[in-house]
């Protein structure tokens, strides 16, 4: 997403991705190991001792980020794969948390 798109819309659907905790550790997930089936996100929750949730909670949870542009799909045969987008993340960096950040280091 160039910088120059951002709009209020497309901030307002980062944040609310990134507001709920399991959104959050679905994204450390594709950050460590992109590519990963629905299967290996709800097994890869339950294998780091997190309460199991169910198949149709992931994929609810993984639209909201595909919303936001947060996550990228591509198929492997039969297999949805995601992974991470970082491109909106860096967008919403420069277009709006970039000013605050610039501020704290200066």
């Amino acid at each position: 997403m160039p910088v120059g798109a951002m709009t209020s819309d497309d901030l307002d659907a980062i944040f609310k991705a990134l507001a709920d905790p399991t959104r959050r550790r679905i994204v450390d997930r594709l950050a460590a190991r992109p590519r990963q089936s629905l299967f290996e996100l709800c097994a890869g929750a339950v294998a780091e001792g997190q309460p199991a949730m169910s198949r149709q909670a992931v994929s609810q949870h993984l639209d909201v980020l595909e919303r936001a542009g947060l996550v990228r799909v591509e198929w492997s045969g039969r297999t949805k794969l995601h992974a991470l987008e970082l491109g909106p993340l860096k967008a919403a960096q420069a277009a709006w948390l970039g000013r605050y950040l610039a501020e704290e280091a200066g």
